[in-house]
């Protein structure tokens, strides 16, 4: 049965990522969506600067480089 593995480091040295194993795709894909935009917003709430449209995409583009999906089976 294949199933799909997400790993979310915190940043680039995380010795311990977020680890979620889905076994359907979309359920994977929602799951990450929602935690990438958590993470976007928690920036954006907590800098002590305004942050431009740009920088929001910024931060959303680094926060999908922290990202690795492997297809496993199990």
């Amino acid at each position: 049965m294949k199933n799909y593995q997400v790993t979310y480091a915190c940043d680039s040295y995380d010795p311990k990522p977020t680890i979620k194993t889905f076994e359907f795709w979309d359920d994977m894909q929602d799951w990450l969506m929602e935690e990438v935009e958590n993470r976007v917003q928690w920036f954006v709430d907590h800098s002590p600067y305004a942050i431009s449209e740009k920088d929001r995409q910024d931060q959303e583009q680094f926060e999908y480089s922290l990202v690795q999906i492997k297809e496993i089976y199990i």
